[in-house]
């Protein structure tokens, strides 16, 4: 491919691909990802990102890490450190030193690096990565605190991996040129680079929380103006230091999401795209740009190091970081095995590689291959093992998705009831501890809080539950919880009643509103009529012969079908503009009138007693 327009256009169609068949069939995004730009660059040769982009790839990949690094700090929020700051702390200062020495020595002394090699390499071994541990996370449902822990640690320990090895690299560019350099004539400039670098940020951030809501940006510029000064923040600091940037926008990000800036929510899911962007297409062209010449280093030395990085070298870094602290054994059993690298590391070590030539050492060039050896093993190892592992040191969190609902009223309770014993998990959220006496009566799972209270997505963990029911008596707020979660659980996975009258189909557009369910578009108020005429939830299990026609010739016209169950718990809702494909094995959740119950028991009766007059003597 000649042109770098169609270069573009195969890197996008490859990492957004390798993203939709990871969600299809399940497996990790990065794994596919890098075996689909490997394919396209050394094995089938149809582009190589240098060739078409030349000196502009290096500040291009640099860019894209920082933005990806400023998303991942929007998403700290300092309250969730009420649970795992103390692992986080000792991670990002212990296990960086732990992990620093264990990694230079693993490599000295089984991969057979020089030392200088072996220690910078060591540095940059200390980053995990958020492009693949947030993935990870967000693919496996692991329990709140140790995805709290090793989400932190991702973000925070990727510009410190970067300081680290900016460290090891001035130290010995030093010696080389005077002998008789020392250390502490190199660390403390470092680290008040850092420093400064890290008050760029923080002031950026704060000029961003003090012009934004005071209106001196418009809204349709909010976007580009936090985008261009991140990028901004990562040259300007670089200048500064080498790979200090990554401290500024880390630190950026951070303050951001701690400033309580109500007008960044309304960007989180254009940021979030941009991240998914970002990081398919710089996995694609890092995965594109690897030479054959590259991995002609590795040998069985390097496959024995590789062992001792998952095997020892890791785990042996958290477990000693964790000593004497609350957090429990099996959780830190499963930290000290998820440890996926990426980007960073990668882009870190090809950044080096060429420094460590021009120093004179010749092991420079074994690092590109090896950084990809170390990325690929430990996505591999840790992406097919972490649900595995997360059942059998039991951090696994809910399996089945989970139904959270909005509004305690007659009718939310009768389905939450239903969904309980059908063992999904649910959640019923109203801020009336009076209406939540109903719930409470039930043994049912509820919250007493605002849904659209910020304090809840801290207080309440919503990650097992991938469907919302807003079925509070106001239509408007029911159309306003699901525009609001939209774009966490997905447009298609948040539902509401249908509209009460033509007056609220035209006060609410259907682009605000939750999907409509039942096919009748059964309003609030309907809802409320059926439930004191005694209408009732039921469920029916499908099979080969019993089918869905079967159901609703058994169930009568008046029936209205809800939702359809999966074996694998997945909920498919009948809705205003969609009717889901029933499938043997499924349940037909419906939504009937009394008397079918009744009219039921009554033919079940006389059946039983026509089956007990046949069976008497004549």
């Amino acid at each position: 491919m000649d042109s770098p327009a169609l270069v573009i256009a195969a890197i996008g169609a490859l990492g957004i691909g390798a993203q939709w068949i990871a969600w299809r069939t399940g497996w990790p995004a990065i794994v596919l990802m890098l075996i689909a730009g490997f394919l396209a660059g050394p094995i089938l040769n149809l582009f190589s990102p240098e060739e078409t982009f030349g000196s502009l790839l290096e500040p291009m990949i640099g860019i894209g890490v920082a933005l990806i690094l400023f998303e991942g700090g929007l998403s700290l929020d300092f309250r969730e450190l009420r649970h795992s700051g103390s692992a986080v702390w000792r991670l990002a200062t212990i296990g960086v030193a732990v992990g620093w020495a264990l990694g230079s020595l693993a490599g000295y002394g089984i991969a057979g690096l020089v030392w200088p090699v072996a220690i910078l390499f060591g540095g940059i071994l200390v980053v995990t990565g958020p492009t693949v541990v947030l993935p990870l996370l967000r693919q496996s449902s692991v329990q709140t605190r140790p995805a709290s822990i090793l989400k932190w640690e991702a973000i925070v320990n990727d510009p410190t991996g970067a300081l680290c090895a900016v460290i090891a690299y001035e130290y010995f560019r030093r010696i080389s040129e005077s002998p008789g350099a020392s250390l502490f004539e190199v660390v403390p400039p470092l680290i008040f680079a850092a420093a400064l670098s890290g008050l760029i940020g923080y002031c950026a951030a704060w000029l961003i929380s003090y012009l934004f809501p005071r209106g001196a940006v418009p809204e349709y510029l909010k976007v580009p103006v936090l985008f261009s000064m991140v990028i901004a923040v990562f040259v300007v600091s670089n200048m500064i230091e080498h790979e200090a940037g990554l401290v500024a926008v880390t630190v950026m990000g951070v303050a951001l999401a701690n400033m309580d800036v109500s007008s960044l929510r309304s960007i989180h899911p254009f940021k979030e795209n941009i991240a998914v962007l970002l990081v398919s297409g710089i996995f694609i062209v890092l995965s594109a740009s690897l030479n054959w010449e590259d991995l002609q280093y590795l040998n069985w030395r390097f496959a024995a190091f590789l062992v001792a990085l998952l095997f020892l070298v890791r785990p042996a870094t958290v477990l000693i970081s964790l000593l004497g602290s609350p957090i429990p054994w099996n959780e830190r059993l499963f930290v000290a095995w998820i440890a996926p690298r990426g980007i960073v590391l990668v882009a870190i070590s090809g950044l080096f590689a060429l420094r460590l030539n021009e120093l004179g050492y010749g092991d420079g060039n074994v690092l590109i291959g090896l950084s990809f050896a170390v990325v690929v093993a430990t996505i591999v190892a840790h992406g097919f093992t972490v649900d595995l592992v997360a059942k059998l040191l039991k951090v696994k969190g809910a399996t089945r998705p989970g139904l959270i609902i909005a509004g305690s009223t007659s009718w939310t309770i009768a389905l939450a009831k239903q969904m309980h014993e059908l063992k999904t998990p649910v959640m019923i959220v109203d801020s009336s501890w009076q209406r939540l006496a109903a719930a409470r009566r039930e043994g049912l799972p509820f919250y007493h809080g605002e849904i659209l209270n910020e304090a809840t997505e801290h207080n309440l963990d919503l990650n097992p539950y991938q469907v919302l029911v807003a079925a509070t008596e106001n239509e408007a707020y029911n159309a306003l919880v699901c525009n609001e979660f939209a774009h966490e659980i997905g447009r298609d996975s948040v539902y509401q009643l249908g509209e009460a009258s033509d007056d609220d189909r035209r006060a609410l557009p259907e682009s605000l509103r939750g999907r409509a369910l039942f096919t009748s578009g059964f309003g609030v108020t309907e809802v409320e009529e059926r439930q004191q005429e005694g209408w009732t939830f039921r469920r029916t299990k499908l099979t080969e012969e019993f089918t869905i026609d079967d159901a609703r010739e058994k169930l009568g016209d008046k029936a209205q079908m809800l939702l359809l169950l999966r074996e694998n718990g997945a909920m498919r809702f009948f809705t205003h503009a969609a009717k889901p494909e029933p499938r043997p094995g499924d349940i037909v959740i419906t939504y009937s009138p009394q008397q079918l119950k009744r009219a039921e028991a009554e033919t079940a009766r006389r059946e039983a007693e026509a089956n007990a007059g046949k069976a008497k003597p004549a």
